[in-house]
């Protein structure tokens, strides 16, 4: 595919690595340039446009900074896959909500489900006392057939009676939760680190125990302070951004 780059005004007050910026930008964003496409080497870029090299790198230098691009040294630059943004670390709404929205395929694989007795951090977490029933589920999630995050919630069980039997299978959780038992949740907090993931958990996310995610710890209450859930998931940082608006 050969690809049409719009010409440079020399006379314009736009500086010339600005305007090739923009055109690289604008075959990045429209799609013409795909993930992990490479992109014109600096001399044949220099060559098309007929500006200097120095234009080039600063042109490919503020791309990379947008995060549009990545460089392999010795190889060049290629264009970078797209993160999906999701804002749901700064909402009251899941993570599948989120991506259903994008437009993404979402798939849910529940890998454990039972009751149990809450253990101490679950117990603070909830403002329960330690030992009382919670139902527990491990879940991992793809999105376009490519594992996402994986995540282990405890909810309080006189709470969820019932949910440790339910299909939850390729099912937004908080869905369940408003058709089932009319749980409607009114806030949440959250805290997010840096982590390495344990071997069992990097093989579920197919990523080496080497590769740096994104953990999640989750408590989300009702409207009268009730505790309902609480979560830590694991997201790959390679795959997602987090948005937070401040207003």
């Amino acid at each position: 595919m050969t690809i049409t780059y719009p010409r440079l005004n020399r006379d314009g007050a736009e500086p010339l690595w600005m305007q090739l910026m923009r055109a690289l930008r604008a075959e990045i964003e429209s799609g013409e340039l795909g993930p992990d496409q490479p992109l014109p080497s600096e001399a044949e870029l220099s060559d098309m446009f007929s500006v200097s090299r120095t234009v080039v790198r600063e042109a490919l230098r503020e791309l990379v900074q947008q995060r549009l691009i990545y460089k392999i040294k010795g190889r060049g630059a290629f264009v970078a896959a797209r993160k999906t943004e999701l804002r749901f670390v700064g909402s009251t709404s899941g993570s599948a909500d989120d991506l259903r929205e994008s437009g993404r395929r979402v798939t849910t694989q529940t890998i454990h489900q039972s009751l149990g007795q809450a253990d101490e951090r679950e117990a603070a977490l909830l403002r329960i006392p330690r030992g009382e029933e919670v139902v527990r589920l491990r879940r991992l999630r793809c999105v376009d057939g490519q594992p996402w995050l994986l995540v282990d919630t405890a909810l309080p069980a006189r709470l969820v009676p019932g949910l440790e039997r339910a299909v939850l299978e390729n099912q937004s959780l908080y869905d369940v939760l408003r058709r089932r038992y009319g749980i409607e949740p009114a806030a949440a907090d959250r805290w997010i680190e840096a982590v390495f993931p344990e071997p069992e958990d990097a093989a579920l996310l197919e990523v080496s125990t080497s590769t740096p995610l994104l953990g999640i710890e989750s408590v989300a209450w009702l409207d009268d302070n009730t505790r309902f859930e609480a979560y830590y998931a694991l997201h790959r940082s390679d795959q997602t951004r987090f948005y937070v608006g401040i207003r």
